[in-house]
């Protein structure tokens, strides 16, 4: 069964975020301190997935790896020489480390396998393997011709150094060629045949080989000249750069969520590419601020609402591949349609993201169409609540999560996947969110909560649920209907299909006002019966949420603390003796149902209709404590608020007094 993460509906974003550590220039930094000579200790590495399948990589190859913080590694060097002459490495889905691993392994003289998960085996790689093979290389496809699994046996490389390579598909083969070139110990020239993209990640690896000792002559973006004789040395300690495309999801929610949003660990020196999302940003309309290590974002001045109005681009989008998907999702708050271009590169990552963008914008009601190398987003009126599909790739699951900001809340399936380059990013994300209030009310029946909630959420401008009033507009529903209560998958079709709507003391049912049949005894029985019914529960959840909307919401009910709004901010169970629970509920049928006063009512008769009252109350608290499904509870962090000797006013006064006390 698909994991899932359910984002609620976010109002605001403002606070700071200290980066991990980059991932293009983790593994660049692992590869490069395995091939140098001497020690180098790097610090700040970031640790994730991909990090993981480098530092794998490298032991099964004999490097000397060693561990000295959280965050921090020592590697012996080998000068180009790794001591396991035959090995098989597993590199997961890590291009970063698949890449450039081919391409080192193919001049170092050993006998090698090199695979990963069945999506790395899908993505080309015959441009890397042709130039490599043009050197001298001996690397045989293990599956499909051009793609992994590889077999790697030693070079026989030729007097000829000249070599070229596509620039079209991923920077990533000429990335890989340029570091593994000083392997070759002869003058290596690498020549880019049509466009190069992404090349902000080349001027990475250009900046880190200088690191390194190695210097690269270059003319312009057509060619790349290494010469023989040159050789990687360490430059002792070192330092990793915050990753500037894990910046662009919390400068978005600076930008549509209000701000400021302040990321750390990479500032305007910054050598990723990447860092040029605060331009793209910038034209959308948002406030960048960028420090020495730091980048802010706050919602364009002119626009005060919550989702940060921002206004559609067309941007040709070769220099940020990566943070552009971010550009994507911004869209869906953007007046006007936005158009991303020369993103053809999408297609062959973790997996077609030009085709996964577009099927999951569509699902929150964005109008798409996709090209070869361009998608153009336009808008909804209103953004969709969806459960969107991630594709095992990470930068699909932290770009939609900016969706909650639409109103609706999003479902996130599969969100581990971030763990292959930001393991704790919903745990960052959720530090600098601040999503719709909720106070949750929970109680035994005649409590007073629904009097208590109704009063609160009108104090404060909120709006209100009853989740009582769903499970008896259910029976109510059921019973018009002739369903039997205990007809669990009919009732819960039936709850998911009904519409239901509040307006004041007013509730529609199917647009047919409902009047005070729905507070009979019977139909509070019927809908104790229904509500003890995982799946009618299930199928109510979702309309439960949808009244979680700006500016917060006030919700009643048995469970909605424990299950339905686990993260209410406020959190109150509010509860009476049965005894005055039975005496309100009695004077409640006296001036609503029954139409009588008590005076015109025989002693006797009164005291029997109490007594009935009480057993039927106490009877309906063991039910809901009882229930196997969301049983009536005070869970932990909510506050008891007992109403035995509390007015009204005495109790919206006490649950005020919580929710203004978490005000800052």
């Amino acid at each position: 069964m698909t994991s899932f993460l359910d984002l609620p509906p976010l109002l605001s974003a403002h606070g700071t975020v200290r980066l991990p550590g980059s991932k293009s220039i983790s593994n660049r930094m692992l590869l490069l301190a395995a091939l140098s000579n001497g020690v180098t200790e790097i610090r700040d590495l970031l640790h994730s997935d991909d990090t993981e399948r480098m530092l794998d990589g490298l032991h099964t190859l004999g490097v000397a790896v060693e561990s000295v913080g959280s965050h921090a590694y020592r590697i012996q060097g080998g000068a180009g020489n790794f001591p396991n002459k035959k090995a098989a490495l597993f590199l997961g889905n890590a291009g970063t480390a698949f890449r450039p691993l081919t391409a080192v392994l193919a001049l170092a003289g050993g006998e090698y396998q090199l695979s990963g998960v069945a999506r790395m085996h899908e993505r080309p790689i015959a441009d890397l393997v042709d130039a490599l093979r043009s050197l001298g290389a001996d690397i045989t496809y293990l599956g499909v011709e051009g793609f992994p699994p590889l077999g790697i046996r030693p070079a026989a490389i030729r007097s000829a150094g000249k070599i070229s390579v596509r620039g079209e598909v991923s920077s990533q083969f000429l990335t890989a060629l340029l570091m593994a070139a000083p392997l070759v110990q002869q003058d290596v020239v690498i020549e880019v045949v049509d466009e190069l993209i992404s090349k902000p990640y080349i001027e990475i690896t250009l900046n880190m080989m200088a690191q390194f000792g190695m210097r690269v002559e270059r003319n312009g973006w057509a060619s790349f000249t290494v010469r023989a004789g040159s050789v990687y040395q360490s430059p002792g300690l070192v330092f990793v750069e915050g990753d500037a495309s894990s910046a662009s999801y919390f400068l978005a929610a600076g930008a549509i969520g209000g701000g400021s949003v302040r990321v750390e660990g990479v500032g305007k020196n910054s050598i990723q590419g990447d860092v040029r999302f605060t331009e793209a940003l910038q034209a959308m309309g948002a406030r960048i601020e960028l420090g020495e290590n730091w980048i802010s974002a706050t919602a364009p001045a002119e626009h005060g609402s919550i989702h940060g109005k921002l206004r559609g681009i067309d941007l040709d989008c070769n220099h940020i591949p990566d943070a552009a998907m971010t550009l994507a999702v911004c869209a869906l708050f953007a007046e006007g349609t936005t158009t991303l271009r020369n993103i053809a590169s999408w297609r062959v990552k973790e997996t077609d993201r030009i085709h996964a963008m577009a099927t999951e914008l569509r699902k929150v009601g964005a109008t798409v169409e996709e090209g070869a190398d361009f998608i153009r987003i336009t808008p909804p009126a209103k953004i969709l609540h969806a459960a969107i599909d991630t594709y095992d790739d990470h930068r699909m699951a932290m770009c939609f999560s900016l969706v909650a900001f639409g109103g609706a809340g999003v479902r996130i399936n599969d969100p581990q996947c971030v763990a292959k380059t930001f393991p704790d990013y919903f745990a960052r994300f959720a530090e600098v969110v601040q999503p719709v209030p909720v106070i949750a009310i929970d109680g035994p029946s005649a409590s007073g909560k629904g009097t208590v909630a109704q009063q609160v959420a009108q104090a404060l401008g909120f709006h209100y649920l009853d989740s009582g009033a769903l499970y008896r507009l259910l029976a109510l529903a059921a019973q018009r209907q002739g369903i039997a209560l205990n007809a669990e998958m009919r009732l819960a079709q039936l709850a998911s299909e009904m519409q239901v709507r509040f307006e004041g003391a007013d509730i529609w049912l199917n647009e047919v006002l409902v009047g005070q049949e729905l507070r009979s005894e019977q139909t509070a029985a019927a809908a104790s019966t229904v509500a003890a019914l995982p799946a009618v529960r299930a199928a109510l959840l979702d309309k439960q949420h949808a009244f979680r909307r700006a500016p917060g919401l006030v919700a009643d009910g048995r469970d909605m603390a424990s299950v339905v709004f686990p993260d209410a901010q406020v959190k109150i169970f509010l509860t009476a003796s049965a005894e005055a629970r039975a005496e309100r509920r009695y004077k409640q049928l006296m001036g609503n149902e029954l139409g009588l006063m008590e005076k015109e009512m025989n002693a006797t008769i009164a005291t029997l209709l109490q007594e009935t009252l009480l057993k039927e109350i106490s009877a309906r608290d063991e039910r809901d404590t009882q229930r196997s499904v969301a049983p009536l509870q005070q869970v932990v962090g909510a506050s008891l608020l007992d109403t035995t000797n509390l007015t009204v006013a005495q109790a919206v006064q006490a649950v005020l007094k919580s929710y203004h006390a978490l005000k800052p």
